[in-house]
């Protein structure tokens, strides 16, 4: 059976539970598992220091939900319901069922009086996870490489389509945390690139379409979960809390929490927080971060839910702004223990967790579930993420458990092959093209090498989750995965395409091989990554094992190939950057083309490149160094640390393109870089002012009304067993054995610097994704790209802010802000695009104003780079006045 939930580790069912411990925001937390008898008794981890400066300030309470206009008609409904609710309705929607206890990754309880079923919260971003009859759709980094919003969205609505079509209320996905700081980190490839802009409109693009289709996408990781290792509370290396991020104010704001400002402001449902600290707090419970940022200053709206067995506390969490712990259990799963729950039920009884703050929860679950129409006729789950089979157990981890129908088998893959061919074909990137070797005929006698080039031969899914690296790379490892349907190879793809295709499945070359005149050698490699609870080839996740270097040896395949054939075109699927150095620069090596990761289509979106029935239009989402050492230290993998992992971000703003710019060091290829077999010019650029400047935004609004309820601690009564109620042991439920005899006259000490008084309203805040003002254009500028080659094909515009010289801000050179590609053009067909900057888009986190600040001078522009990478920028516009040329010098090498 397999077991499928969002980032699960099993070393938590083999190693004691940690007591619950103390962060700097948490004095002490009230709400233990019921082995802790009283309240405060917990024993408190010794932990390495936090370094000076990185601080994490408590900020309570809770704002309420319910003031933001777009959200008005769902917080009424909800409001509604939930002022008729009873205690143990309340509890069952904010807590999961437990670890197996029902058909998906995560199950709440229900309020069916209200027409509320248990909620069904599934993995994963690039498909339903751990089912069949769905699509595996290429993964986030694939989908960035696009640099198209169009297909951004398309992807996102497929999605959307399948998990509604299983059944799934709330999707575990997309995924913009990490953002890709760490060159090795494991799970890069589930969003869309080393850009805070990048990923901002890949996860924007994706929520819509998702939620266009009825389902509550989910955002992730809040924030900061930049490496694998060392991520969670419970490693197995005894009593070590999990990894610190370190991040200052500034930084956290305009890097890490910018995607996540986009992604509220298209209007998300859910938010996940990650399983590390940042600054020494949990982000499962860290107040700054969930009441202060995301729900004061960003207007979040939706629910916030742990990771999966993140929850570390119970009021504590509650009072920090948590709405949903997944999936439910305490530190120890499988054994009916619960933070909240029942425990819940009886916190709200004795008054430590206030009854307004409760109903702040169930409001918030409620009124994404009607925002996203999931009240009018949506399905219940058809499928189970625990087991293939017709029926089985309907609570895999009960002592004893029904059994029901579990799989349906309901195909929801209607035609997103397509969707996921056009991505996959589009976001391949052809980073070299000596001699115009691509693309190719054919009656080309191809000789193809490596194992990466076929399907695993144990079968496509044979790896849990898919955790080998055996076969073709189509997506990386762990949580964030799905089922194949099937795998189109791309060895399966290069023999229906071509007549003459001989194929050496080894990643070691054969020996005694001769190359006859006019062989062409095609070499697959790949580098994978994954989650860390697999370890793969000794790489726990991150890429600690295998650096940024092809796996099994794929450089010395290449350059085998290389001392035989004249011309050899090299296919990598990979997670992210490799190093490319020990064979680039070798005279057989013509064409380069990374695939990234492709999803089912592997096969035919390549050959679609490889063969030219389509201009490659991809474009790399991070940079690829000449040399690993060419970024930070701090950067790299931290390793093991007695007590807690830090990991300070020191480099601030400067990672991947912002970094090598700073320091002047070329990358082998920028971000951005991408060739295409046809040729393009831009010409007629225009710049418009559309909003006059000035150095803070307007002030925001007050927040509107919230709901009001009443404030009486409701009966007891309401949590009591139910009459010949039918237990299912293990299952969390919110009821008490004898609720009557819950009082509140044990002393309870709040968190430090806990208060009721609500705080004043941010200047930075105001709406969803923040002040309204930040979402104005300030300019609007217009490109006219014509093709002036050949062939068709489509050309991608990226706009970067220079900031004026004379800014007090230290900024990164050059910062992208907005991109958008073109419909494919004939030859000397053109298309006029616009692309536009926002007050954002100009403007610098002030730490002292606590607001967002843009930098006017008046004598020193903003200067509008524009080309198709970081290091192909052929036009200028000035902000001053307005006028925009050609052949100025960029201010990058």
């Amino acid at each position: 059976m397999l077991i499928s939930n969002s980032c699960w580790v099993i070393f938590t069912l083999v190693f004691p539970a940690l007591a619950i411990r103390q962060t700097p925001d948490f004095a002490s937390d009230a709400l233990g598992l019921q082995q802790i008898q009283q309240h405060g008794n917990a024993t408190l981890e010794k932990r390495d220091d936090v370094p000076a400066g990185f601080t994490t300030p408590p900020y309570y309470p809770t704002p309420k939900g319910g003031w933001v206009a777009s959200w008005t008609d769902s917080y009424a409904k909800a409001a509604e319901v939930v002022a008729n609710m009873t205690l143990a309705e309340k509890v069952n929607l904010t807590t999961g069922t437990g670890l197996l206890m029902g058909p998906c990754s995560g199950n709440t309880g229900s309020a069916l009086r209200f027409g509320i079923p248990n909620l069904c919260l599934q993995d994963s971003a690039l498909g339903v996870a751990q089912t069949d009859n769905n699509t595996a759709f290429p993964a986030g980094i694939t989908t960035g490489a696009t640099f198209n919003k169009a297909l951004m969205y398309a992807r996102g609505y497929a999605l959307g389509q399948e998990a509604r079509g299983k059944g799934v209320n709330i999707q575990l996905g997309p995924t913009i945390g990490p953002i890709g700081r760490k060159p090795r980190g494991g799970r890069n490839w589930e969003g869309f690139g080393a850009d805070p802009a990048l990923q901002g409109f890949g996860g924007s693009e994706t929520i819509k379409g998702m939620q266009a289709s009825g389902v509550i996408a989910t955002v992730k990781h809040f924030i900061g979960n930049e490496q694998e290792m060392y991520r969670m509370d419970i490693p197995p290396h005894g009593l070590m809390k999990a990894i610190s991020s370190n991040i200052d104010d500034r930084t956290l704001h305009e890097l890490y929490a910018w995607p996540f400002m986009d992604a509220i402001k298209a209007g998300v449902g859910a938010v996940m927080t990650s399983y590390n600290d940042v600054n020494g707090s949990a982000n499962s419970q860290n107040s700054k971060l969930i009441n202060g940022i995301l729900k004061d200053e960003f207007g979040f709206q939706g629910l916030v839910m742990t990771d999966w067995l993140a929850q570390i506390g119970g009021v504590s969490s509650a009072l920090a702004g948590l709405d949903m712990a997944m999936p439910g259990d305490g530190s120890i799963p499988l054994l009916g223990l619960a933070y909240w729950g029942y425990d819940l039920s009886t916190s709200v009884l004795n008054g430590t967790v206030p009854l307004e703050r409760l109903n702040d929860m169930v409001t918030r679950i409620v009124a994404a579930w009607y925002q996203m129409g999931q009240d009018q006729d949506y399905p219940l789950p058809n499928f189970s993420a625990n087991t293939a089979d017709a029926t089985g157990l309907c609570y895999p981890a009960a002592l004893l458990s029904p059994t029901c129908v579990v799989n349906e088998y309901v195909n929801v893959q209607a035609d997103h092959a397509n969707v996921v061919r056009n991505v996959s074909r589009e976001g391949i990137t052809l980073l070299k093209n000596d001699n115009t070797t691509l693309p190719l005929t054919t009656s080309a006698s191809l000789k193809v090498f490596g194992s990466d080039a076929q399907n695993n031969p144990d079968g496509i899914n044979a790896c849990n989750q898919r955790s080998c690296d055996t076969g073709v790379l189509a997506m990386g490892w762990g949580s964030g995965t799905a089922n194949y349907p099937y795998l189109d190879a791309p060895i399966d793809a290069l023999k229906r395409k071509a007549a003459n295709v001989t194929y050496y499945s080894s990643d070691t070359f054969p020996s005694g091989l001769t190359a006859a005149t006019g062989d062409i050698a095609i070499v697959f490699i790949n580098s994978d990554s994954g989650e860390n609870q697999y370890t793969v080839e000794n790489n726990h996740g991150d890429r600690d094992g295998s650096g940024l270097v092809s796996w099994h040896n794929g450089d010395a395949l290449v350059q085998a190939a290389a001392a035989k054939y004249a011309t050899v075109i090299v296919v990598v699927h990979t997670v992210g950057p490799i190093i490319v150095e020990p064979w680039i620069d070798l005279p057989s090596v013509k064409s380069v083309v990374f695939a990234h990761l492709p999803g089912q289509e592997a096969g035919d979106s390549l050959t679609d490149i490889l063969f030219g029935d389509y201009s490659p239009s991809g474009h790399l989402p991070y940079s690829i160094p000449v040399a690993e050492s060419d970024y930070p230290s701090s950067v790299g993998i931290v390793g093991f640390e007695v007590t807690q992992v830090q990991d300070t971000f020191s480099e601030g703003l400067y990672i991947d393109y912002r970094y090598l710019n700073k320091n002047k060091t070329s990358p082998r290829y920028a971000f951005g870089h991408g060739l295409s077999y046809t040729t393009f010019s831009k010409s007629s650029i225009t710049l418009t002012s559309i909003t006059p400047l000035s150095s803070l935004p307007p002030a925001r609004a007050a927040k509107g009304s919230t709901p009001v309820y009443s404030s009486a601690i409701p009966p007891a009564s309401e949590v009591a067993w139910p009459t010949g109620f039918n237990i299912i042991s293990r299952y969390l439920y919110p009821y008490l054995d004898d609720p009557a005899s819950i009082s509140s006259s044990t002393p309870f000490t709040y968190p430090t610097g806990y208060q009721t008084t609500p705080q004043p309203d941010p200047p930075s805040g105001g709406d969803e994704g923040g002040n309204p003002a930040l979402w104005d254009i300030m300019y609007n500028l217009t490109v006219t790209v014509t093709n002036t080659g050949t062939v068709a094909g489509k050309d991608t515009v990226m706009l970067f802010v220079q900031y004026p010289s004379d800014s007090p801000y230290d900024t990164p050179i050059i910062q992208l802000r907005d991109f958008e590609k073109t419909d494919t053009l004939v030859p000397e067909g053109s298309e006029t695009l616009t692309l536009s900057v926002k007050r954002r888009d100009l403007s610098v986190w002030d730490t002292v104003l606590q607001n967002w600040v843009v930098p006017v001078s008046e004598s020193e522009p903003f200067v509008f780079w524009v080309g198709n990478s970081s290091a192909n920028l052929t036009l200028a516009c000035e902000s001053l006045n307005g006028a925009c040329s050609s052949g100025r010098t960029p201010p990058v090498v």
